[in-house]
């Protein structure tokens, strides 16, 4: 009973190291993520919405490389196998993740140009939302699938 609990104790502590560490790592695929759209859209302004999921496509794949290298080395260091199989995992996770952001960008981008705000602010604050979502969804699919141990046979 005694090591049960312990055990729990020890759970909680490594799911909130983790979830810290991959909060950080958040941080900066945000600032990547955030940052290529921004570039694109001051060197290429456009409300076309194909562009617009083009630029939000980049960015997020620059981001979820920036998410594997980081997330593998430090937030899940002693989970990452770095195999085959984590890879794809990672990629299905990413995929997913992708197809949530482009869906909440453009919504977004629909519902704030009702409020007659700046086209900068509109995509902006579209991306911002567009990256929480899936960035939830990614920490539990990283944790539970990606970077998931093994059990011996």
């Amino acid at each position: 009973m005694v090591s049960n609990f312990v055990n729990s104790v020890k759970q909680r502590n490594i799911l909130k190291g983790q979830f810290l560490q991959f909060i950080f790592v958040g941080s900066l695929n945000a600032i990547i993520d955030l940052g290529f759209l921004d570039i694109s859209l001051w060197l290429y302004p456009t409300n076309d919405q194909t562009l617009l999921i083009l630029f939000n496509t980049a960015a997020y794949i620059l981001a979820i490389v920036n998410s594997y290298i980081w997330n593998s080395r430090l937030a899940f260091k002693g989970y990452a196998q770095k195999d085959v199989r984590e890879k794809v995992f990672f990629l299905i996770q990413a995929g997913i993740s992708l197809i949530i952001s482009n869906l909440i960008f453009i919504a977004g981008i629909r519902f704030f140009t009702l409020c007659r705000f700046s086209l900068w602010f509109i995509q902006n604050i579209s991306k911002v939302l567009a990256m929480i979502s899936p960035s939830i969804a990614s920490f539990l699919f990283m944790k539970y699938f990606v970077f998931k141990r093994l059990k011996a046979a």
